[in-house]
């Protein structure tokens, strides 16, 4: 696989949507039966799939992972940092927010 930073955000989506079809089909189900078991309409499911909707939503994204039993691969996506060991051992917490100065 080539340098995924230096793919746009638009052909990650177009990838996505191919690979989403490919799911899809192992599933052996219809681009009807997704918009029926998530509501997404049949012209998104189908823009998606083929490359033309670049401007899909997280919702939509979710819906979709879903309906072909991949939603637990969103967990690898930010997956959840493990604590330094450091701020353990000196009780520090970690930030909640970073400022900058001026």
């Amino acid at each position: 696989m080539k340098d995924i930073y230096a793919i746009s955000n638009t052909e990650l989506i177009r990838m996505l949507g191919r690979r989403f079809k490919v799911y899809r089909i192992q599933c052996r189900l219809t681009q009807r039966e997704v918009a029926g078991q998530t509501g997404v309409s049949i012209p998104t499911i189908r823009g998606f799939e083929n490359g033309r909707s670049s401007n899909v939503s997280l919702q939509v994204l979710l819906a979709l992972m879903r309906s072909v039993g991949q939603l637990e691969q969103i967990e690898s996506v930010l997956p959840e940092l493990p604590q330094n060991p450091k701020d353990v051992f000196f009780k520090k917490s970690t930030p909640k927010r970073i400022r900058h100065g001026k």
